[in-house]
């Protein structure tokens, strides 16, 4: 990191990110609990602040010092399919939809060939579980209830019972997995 471009890149970070934010100078600083002045220095590149203030500006903003003084990183990031996690379970796939966990959340593509059955795993208390079948027929059998979806259905249940996922169909099937877990007290 060359120390001359510091300012330039901290302004252009800091009044990047007020930007994207949709906010004002006055409105962040008055968060940050700094003067607008030093507000509008630091975006012009002309300030030298202390660590606290820096860390100030970060907590207003919401993102880490490093964040602040980094150099700007591509705005996407391409993960190939092979990149995302895969599981098994018996003939059933269950892939992974992102790459990075979302805290309390799951996302998983679930393909099953035709007539095959996957025991699911039930969660944590108070779990809600989206199942949406894409194409092909999917037979979601939770708590002893059948649920026969067809391409566009979706059927939102307690995840935290017993459920399976069944492909009753010819051909294969595909749907989606969203979990919301209910936090850890």
């Amino acid at each position: 990191m060359n120390d001359e471009d510091l300012p330039d890149r901290l302004a252009r970070n800091i009044r990047t990110l007020r930007e994207t934010r949709g906010a004002t100078q006055a409105q962040l600083a008055k968060l940050a609990g700094v003067p607008r002045a030093t507000w509008a220095h630091l975006e012009s590149g002309a300030a030298n602040p202390t660590l606290s203030v820096l860390h100030r500006v970060a907590g207003a903003l919401q993102v880490s010092l490093e964040e602040l003084i980094s150099k700007p990183r591509a705005s996407a990031r391409h993960y190939p399919r092979a990149s995302l996690p895969v599981r098994m379970r018996g003939a059933g796939m269950l892939r992974k939809l992102l790459p990075d966990p979302l805290p309390g959340m799951e996302f998983d593509r679930i393909e099953l060939p035709a007539q095959v059955r996957v025991t699911g795993v039930p969660h944590t208390p108070g779990t809600r579980e989206y199942l949406a079948c894409e194409s092909g027929e999917l037979l979601l059998i939770a708590s002893g209830e059948r649920f026969h979806l067809q391409p566009g259905d979706v059927v939102v249940f307690r995840g935290d019972q017993k459920h399976s996922y069944e492909n009753p169909g010819t051909k294969t099937a595909v749907g989606y997995s969203v979990v919301l877990l209910t936090p850890m007290i």
